[in-house]
């Protein structure tokens, strides 16, 4: 019936390959959740001030704009 196979068929030579797979996502996936957590909390710390500068450093106001907004800020 199984001709040769002892009976394993397909399933006994793919399975421990998707079950390391699904581990491998899992794994992936509670790695994200907790970097991300660890990102919101980090912003929640920062001054609008560190906000201000790090937008500034980034490139996305130029100077002009970051001293106003210092100036607001103050």
């Amino acid at each position: 019936m199984f001709h040769g196979m002892n009976g394993h068929g397909w399933g006994m030579g793919w399975g421990w390959i998707i079950a390391l797979l699904i581990l491998a996502a899992l794994i992936w996936f509670i790695f994200r959740m907790v970097n991300q957590q660890n990102r919101s909390q980090d912003r929640s710390s920062q001054t609008p001030l560190d906000i201000l500068k790090e937008r500034y450093a980034k490139g996305e106001i130029d100077k002009d704009e970051y001293e106003e907004r210092k100036n607001n800020l103050s």
